[in-house]
């Protein structure tokens, strides 16, 4: 259940995960290699609480297509 306040919503990591389809660890490994910016807002818990901004930005990064070379 998302954790709502004045400022906005915010979501925690299962939550994310479950909203843009990846998995916990690969949230993680992409928060630890730096290729998301971490959660800027923890709850009283130590738990990362994520914008709704943030998680577009997460689905983003999962679905984002790379071109690759074709061997002609």
């Amino acid at each position: 259940m998302p954790a709502k306040t004045d400022e906005g919503t915010y979501y925690r990591t299962a939550e994310v995960c479950r909203m843009v389809g990846i998995g916990r660890n690969t949230l993680f490994k992409w928060l630890k290699k730096g290729i998301l910016p971490d959660a800027n807002h923890r709850d009283w818990w130590g738990w990362r609480l994520f914008t709704t901004a943030k998680v577009e930005t997460i689905r983003t990064k999962a679905y984002r297509v790379i071109a690759i070379g074709r061997n002609s």
